[in-house]
């Protein structure tokens, strides 16, 4: 079976932005197309997400980043044989020439990635979580269990995702008291309802930021957590039991020359921040921290590493961005202990599965997630359970770019009987 045609073209994220969906089409007429995510809090270190920069979408445009590859680099492509994702995405690496994919653009190749691992599974007339499962098995690690990931659910939101003044980014709970992700899933949903009913009682505006959580006008952390507490207990269920916290700081966003600037003109040092984290994590039942400092904040994160990573999960977003040369690092450093894993930071999907085998390697743990600009494009939640991830990230329970994932995983979940650890996935 071989790429017989490549056909890309222009979709809407959740956001309205324009981004590709790329459809690729075997000599046998065999079909599938990939939507490709936009963040819009992003580490430098991202592979390229490439722009027309012309007229179109205020500069968004991607038709002629589309044009572009359909003249220099599909005609490459046509031909190769489908069930070879290394191969495939290796070629395509080559045809790019550069190591943050500038030339044609990680968005165009991570469509064509996307379309050319659901043909594979295809082709070989498999579940596309069984098809991943079974390639990285392969290819990886002989050891890794498809399971139920436990849900990591961003309610309330600040930062670049939300027009208010609190500064960290997501306030997430992990519904970890439950014994399948079914029920797991029920309380987040509850907890997110009547974290609703709660800011309506306060009178707090109930819109939602990107990803589908709430954005109140409040300019504390505490202040959130306590309204999330406060609705965990009114939903019938124990804080720091059934339900923990999660917080994603997103520190790049806040620091400027050398300090970490706080919306109320707070200025704090590594150190500080670190103290302040660890305050946090002592009043309140968090369980995982995402960039809890900037990304080129080194020094800082083997402070902050030595200081909580034996208690909770530290993960890097910004800071590993996906590329398993920059975990690498970090790993030697004895930086952080989890990576958050996000398919367009890197651009394919053999380069996303190295960085998840690495970290499997060295005894960090793997969260897949979503961007803030995403698609109805579920292939998240069945990597997710491919991998043996056991954790996703993919927003709240609200809006349909969202609840698409968690739909897919309650498909499969009825389709299987797949264990769901709950508390024991953070355990270290």
């Amino acid at each position: 079976m071989k790429i017989k045609e490549i056909k890309s073209f222009e979709i809407l994220d959740s956001r309205g932005t324009p981004t590709i969906a790329t459809l690729i089409e075997t000599d046998n007429f065999l079909k599938e197309v990939g939507f490709v995510p936009s963040g819009a809090s992003t580490g430098s270190r991202e592979a390229i997400e490439k722009r027309d920069n012309g007229n179109s979408f205020n500069g968004m445009g991607v038709s002629q980043v589309i044009k572009t590859a359909e003249e220099n680099l599909f005609p490459e492509l046509i031909g190769m044989e489908i069930g070879m994702q290394e191969e495939f995405d290796s070629r395509m690496i080559e045809l790019d020439g550069t190591k943050n994919k500038k030339n044609f653009g990680a968005n165009v190749l991570l469509g064509l990635s996307l379309a050319y691992c659901k043909l594979s599974a295809s082709k070989e007339k498999k579940p596309l979580y069984k098809y991943i499962h079974d390639y990285f098995l392969k290819h990886f690690s002989s050891e890794i269990e498809m399971k139920m990931p436990l849900p990591m659910m961003n309610i309330l939101n600040g930062g670049a995702h939300a027009n208010n003044k609190l500064d960290f980014q997501e306030f997430m709970i992990q519904p970890v008291g439950f014994c399948s992700f079914k029920e797991s899933l029920i309380c987040g949903v509850e907890v997110f309802n009547f974290l609703k009913k709660t800011l309506n009682h306060k009178g707090f505006s109930t819109a939602v930021g990107d990803e589908g959580g709430f954005a109140p006008e409040i300019d504390s952390a505490e202040e959130a957590l306590d309204l999330i507490s406060s609705s965990i207990e009114k939903a019938g269920y124990k804080v720091g039991e059934d339900v923990t916290f999660a917080l994603d700081c997103a520190s790049t966003e806040l620091f400027k020359k050398n300090e970490y600037i706080f919306s109320n003109s707070e200025k704090l040092s590594s150190n500080a921040l670190t103290d302040y984290l660890d305050k946090l994590v002592k009043e309140y039942p968090i369980t995982s921290i995402e960039d809890g400092l900037d990304e080129n904040d080194w020094q800082g994160w083997e402070t902050l590493t030595n200081k909580l990573g034996k208690k909770i999960q530290l993960v890097g977003d910004d800071l590993f961005v996906t590329n398993k040369d920059v975990l690498q690092d970090g790993i030697d450093r004895r930086i952080a202990n989890s990576v958050l894993v996000k398919i367009n930071q890197i651009g394919t999907i053999s380069e996303t599965y190295q960085t998840i085998n690495l970290a499997y390697q060295h005894n960090y743990k793997c969260i897949i997630s979503h961007r803030s600009g995403e698609t109805e494009d579920n292939f998240i939640a069945d990597l997710a359970i491919g991998t043996g991830a056991g954790q996703i990230k993919t927003g709240a329970p609200s809006r349909s770019d969202r609840t698409s994932k968690y739909n897919r995983l309650l498909m499969i979940d009825a389709m299987e009987d797949l264990k769901f650890l709950g508390m024991k996935e953070l355990e270290k």
